[in-house]
């Protein structure tokens, strides 16, 4: 492996693991301090993560393009934006990322350090929720203008958390990572499956509307995190 695509994995795994954290860390702080109110817990999960998912994408998109996301991945990959043989590598760097991040908030808050979620995520609603949340983010990611598009992810997402029904997860590695933590934020593996197979059909679907859509103006985002803004080279 070379040394570049070695310093790109670094940053997608470790800008994984820090976006895990964020979600889940400030799931449970909110939690905490909301007194039961679901709502305050809510609200303080999505200022942080659309806070945290801005800084991510920030410092990580001149390195690896930032995708954090195994969805966004494969369809870089599939529209020549990642290398096919890079993809792989791209997605286990972001699961093991995932996990990590969940082990390192439940060290952070004294939480058992290898558990498994119960929190049940279930039903059509869920399902169709996940499909709209990622579609919506693939799409952004697609067309977002490149100088832009940290902040309008960002801002997708914390609004994706009030509009769905399943809070947005949009990102099997996050769906991954939760598993692994029985707290507000968490998924039981039994919920996991349906989550990612209805983040596909929301990627594959993307893919369709940014091709009826035709090619925004100037370069699309996904362009930026592989030629102006992403690796420093064509992938």
């Amino acid at each position: 492996m070379d040394a570049r695509l070695s310093r790109r994995l670094l940053a997608e795994g470790l800008g994984t693991l820090l976006l895990l954290a964020v979600v889940l860390g400030s799931g449970v702080m909110g939690e905490r301090l909301a007194g039961g109110n679901a709502a305050v817990a809510l609200l303080a999960n999505t200022l942080a993560t659309v806070a945290g998912l801005y800084v991510l994408i920030e410092v990580f998109g001149p390195l690896s393009g930032a995708h954090l996301n195994p969805a966004v991945s494969l369809v870089m990959a599939w529209r020549g934006r990642l290398r096919v043989r890079e993809c792989a590598p791209y997605v286990l760097a972001q699961l093991l990322g995932a996990l990590l991040g969940a082990w390192l908030v439940h060290a952070m808050f004294a939480l058992p350090l290898f558990e498994v979620s119960t929190r049940l995520r279930s039903g059509a609603g869920q399902w169709l929720a996940e499909g709209v949340a990622t579609c919506g983010l693939v799409l952004v990611v697609l067309r977002a203008p490149p100088a832009r598009a940290a902040g309008l992810v960002a801002a997708y997402i914390g609004a994706a958390y009030w509009f769905t029904a399943s809070t947005a997860f949009a990102n099997p590695a996050a769906v991954f990572g939760r598993m692994f933590s029985d707290t507000f934020a968490g998924i039981a593996p039994a919920s996991a499956a349906s989550f990612v197979a209805a983040e596909a059909g929301g990627a594959g679907l993307a893919l369709l509307l940014h091709r009826a859509l035709g090619t925004p103006g100037g370069a699309t985002a996904a362009t930026a995190a592989t030629e102006g803004r992403g690796h420093g080279e064509q992938p």
